[in-house]
């Protein structure tokens, strides 16, 4: 399978240099001379050691693309340094280390679901988390009274220890939905 430049979007999974890379983010450039090509920023994450990799391209570049299956899957509990997740069409269990769930792990609460795996040739290369989660605020300041929700804002510490920016009406253990791209707030659950 052969993927351009401007096909390329988060979550596509290519062969860079031998290996699987999926595209984390992308940044398209428009050309301001005329004459001149439309530039594809591109941050890669490579599936098997976890480092990142930016590359540029033109809209003619072509890559190879890695053939994988989306399954969905639970996360059930961690061991240490170990998470185990439920593949939710065959019930299979598998688990991952701490290296290869680096960027997922703020969001990751037992029982989560909406969890895709990405599984190539029988091995899993790695997770997608849903664009939002709910998770509860676990500790914030105290409410003020008068606060609006145009306000100034506070940290929250979530149940799995991120923190992230809310509005100051907001108090703890409420249930609040967080962007998984960014990791900012986007509502109340």
């Amino acid at each position: 399978m052969i993927v351009k430049a401007p096909e390329l979007k988060r979550g596509v999974i290519v062969d860079l240099d031998g290996k699987p890379h999926i595209v984390e983010q992308m940044q398209v450039q428009s050309p301001s001379a005329r004459g001149a090509a439309t530039l594809y920023k591109v941050r890669f994450r490579n599936l098997s050691n976890r480092q990142k990799a930016d590359r540029v391209f033109r809209a003619d570049d072509v890559m190879r693309g890695v053939e994988f299956e989306r399954h969905p899957i639970q996360f059930l509990f961690r061991e240490t340094d170990r998470y185990t997740f439920m593949d939710l069409e065959s019930y299979d269990q598998f688990t991952l280390d701490t290296n290869a769930l680096e960027d997922a792990l703020p969001y990751l609460v037992d029982g989560m679901e909406g969890i895709v795996s990405l599984i190539a040739d029988g091995s899993v290369l790695g997770i997608e988390l849903p664009p939002v989660v709910e998770m509860e605020v676990m500790e914030c300041d105290p409410y003020m009274k008068g606060a609006s929700a145009t306000g100034r804002t506070k940290s929250a510490k979530l149940v799995t220890g991120l923190v992230v920016q809310v509005p100051e009406y907001l108090t703890a253990h409420e249930m609040i939905r967080v962007d998984t791209r960014t990791g900012m707030f986007v509502s109340r659950a």
